[in-house]
């Protein structure tokens, strides 16, 4: 069961870092700082963007799901 849990949170986390480097990537360096790139502080997800976003949000909570689990079946 352990090698299960393990190789379920390799891959998601895994996945999890593909899709945040996807969402990244048109990010510009000036979110970093706090500035905003466009000059607009609110920014509307369409389209591939709202996907990945919401691809994250299922991933990270599967992540900690498994996190959780992983702690408990250990002991």
């Amino acid at each position: 069961m352990d090698l299960y849990l393990n190789i379920a949170m390799l891959i998601v986390s895994i996945a999890l870092v593909g899709i945040i480097l996807l969402q990244s990537r048109g990010a510009g360096l000036g979110g970093l700082g706090g500035g905003s790139a466009g000059g607009s502080t609110y920014h509307v997800r369409r389209g591939v963007e709202r996907l990945l976003f919401n691809i994250t949000i299922g991933l990270s909570i599967v992540f900690f799901v498994l996190a959780i689990v992983t702690v408990v079946a250990v002991r």
